[in-house]
């Protein structure tokens, strides 16, 4: 009976010594593999800090738009980090390529599921590339108009003259006509008014060519123009064209109408409106 339990004592001891072996083997090989994790993601990090800040520098030096730079920026970022995962994730001895098969199913069934949200992505990445516009500039698309306040990946947002704020999808925006108002450091201003028949064109025309020429934003080096635009059922109506920055459009729009308006009650010229006469049988 001894010598039996003796040599159960013994197997167990050995049992022991197996089984603390390997857990010790297995703690030096887990923290062999956390070191070199530790290593990989220190080192990682710092490189891909250095390579962002080398592509920031490029950006800079190459006069990049804002919104482009700062897209392309986190888009760099996102992507050198999910590189430096899936090589922290090799590191562990975990089959990559299973892995990178099932990130890109869940992509597809993920965009699929958001195609609209993809659309307005590649919209916000087609203008930031082509640039129709920038922020600051006034626009007018989609049926709205003002002043682009952000460039967003999936929206742009504009402000509108009274400082109502219109989100537009980028997909939307991209597939649209655009018109960019201050695409140009120039506009031209366009005023009519109407003057009755009997009324001198030529002392008209001089009363509104002096109005235009006394507006200081009004550009003196460009082209002042006035003419007959339309001989109407009630007046003629004369055409004013002249230049201003592009500030200062609505300025110089809304002082020549009311100045206009002003110099002709000045030199007693009649404006005409619709009439109507009105006969009754008796």
């Amino acid at each position: 009976m001894l010598p039996l339990l003796s040599m159960t004592l013994a197997e167990a001891e050995a049992n022991t010594s197996i089984i603390i072996s390997k857990l010790l083997s297995i703690s030096l090989e887990l923290a062999k593999k956390l070191i070199i994790v530790l290593l990989i993601w220190l080192i990682g990090k710092k490189l891909i800090k250095v390579l962002l800040n080398i592509l920031s520098r490029t950006f800079t030096r190459t006069g990049m738009d804002l919104s482009l730079s700062k897209f392309l920026m986190s888009l760099s970022k996102f992507t050198l980090y999910a590189v430096l995962a899936v090589t922290i994730i090799g590191s562990l001895g975990i089959e990559t390529t299973s892995l990178i098969t099932l990130i890109g199913s869940l992509g597809l069934t993920v965009g699929l599921s958001l195609q609209g949200s993809l659309s307005n992505f590649a919209g916000g990445v087609l203008i930031l590339l082509f640039k129709p516009f920038k922020v600051g500039d006034y626009i007018v698309a989609c049926g709205s108009e003002g002043t682009v306040q952000v460039i967003d990946l999936l929206y742009t947002k504009l402000y509108t003259v009274d400082n109502k704020m219109i989100t537009i999808p980028n997909g939307t925006l991209a597939n649209s006509n655009i018109t960019n108002v201050a695409a140009q450091p120039e506009r031209r201003v366009d005023v009519s008014i109407d003057v009755s028949y009997d009324t001198s064109l030529d002392e008209a025309k001089k009363v509104l060519d002096s109005v235009i020429r006394s507006t200081p934003q009004v550009l003196k080096d460009r082209d002042i123009t006035i003419f007959v635009d339309e001989l109407g059922a009630s007046g003629i109506t004369i055409g004013t064209r002249c230049w201003v920055k592009s500030e200062d459009y609505w300025t110089v729009l809304w002082d020549l109408r009311e100045r206009f308006k002003n110099a002709m009650d000045e030199h007693h010229i009649s404006i005409p409106y619709p009439q109507m006469d009105v006969h009754v049988k008796e």
